[in-house]
Order: structure tokens, then sequence, then C-alpha cells
């Protein structure tokens, strides 16, 4: 520990500078203010396929119709905040919206025959996907044949 001494010499303490005091720009705005909507999320399937704006409503749209008729003997919910198609309480297909884009899930997708190279490997086990941007990316035929073949896949 040091002691200081008389003749010891501590250095001056610094001084802060002064700066110029800058007026503040007075913020008008002849917009009225507008309440932000709040993120209410889905609670029911019929609510999440009436959140998305065009494009991307005509395609959920279109895939729930697509997936209730080829998979009659399952059953729906929202899980993990998206629709899904189950089977013995097991996710069988979905879909999810996002800003640009709804990606289409096949849990075992990758057992499906894909002779188009559209359906991408996802994630981990068996799951693939496919990315659509609006309903003229859709193909009716091959997205069709995806469902027969995942339809066969749970009857297996």
């Amino acid at each position: 520990m040091r002691v200081w001494k008389k003749k010891d010499h501590r250095p001056a303490p610094r001084r802060a500078k002064t700066l110029p005091v800058k007026e503040a720009i007075p913020l008008t705005s002849t917009l009225a203010p507008t309440a932000v909507p709040s993120a209410v999320k889905p609670t029911t399937i019929d609510e999440y396929v009436a959140a998305p704006a065009e494009p991307l409503a005509s395609v959920v749209t279109l895939l729930r119709e697509k997936f209730d008729l080829a998979l009659p003997q399952t059953s729906t919910e929202l899980w993990h905040g998206h629709p899904v198609w189950l089977d013995d309480d097991l996710p069988v297909a979905g879909f999810k919206a996002y800003p640009t884009f709804v990606t289409v899930l096949f849990w075992r997708g990758q057992a499906i025959t894909d002779d188009s190279g559209k359906l991408n490997a996802s994630g981990s086990a068996e799951m693939s996907e496919y990315k659509l941007k609006s309903v003229d990316d859709f193909d009716s035929e091959l997205f069709d044949g995806w469902l027969h073949q995942v339809s066969e896949l749970e009857a297996a």
C-alpha cells in the first residue's frame, strides 16, 4: 500500500471538457399516430389459414383443401403453431406460412419417390419440405402423387 507524503506530487485531476449545449430539434408530424396490431397467435386452423395476405392466403387455402381431401383418415390440429395432419397422434404432413413463402412439410418425405427433385430433405429423421411463394408454384399432379405416397406410407 502506498502512503502519500507531503512531498509526493499527486497528478492533478483531469478536468472534464465542456461541450457546447445543443438545442433539441422539435419533432413534428402531420401523421396521426396509428395503433400497432398486436401479434395474436391463431388458436385454430381456420384462424391460421385466414391470417396470411395474398399471395400466400391462396397457397394456405389450397394446401388445406389438398391435405383434407388426400388424408381423410388423419386428424388435424395446430402443432407447434402451424397446421399439421396427424395419424394416431403422429405428424404426417403440414405447412407453415412465413412472410414470403409457405413451407410444406412431410414427416416421412424422404421415403417419397420424387423424380422432380423439388422435395428437399429437411431436419433430422425422414422429413422433407417443399416451398411455395404463390399458387403458380403449385404443381397439382406432382403434389397429388406425393400425397398418395404419404397416404400409402401411413397405411403400411
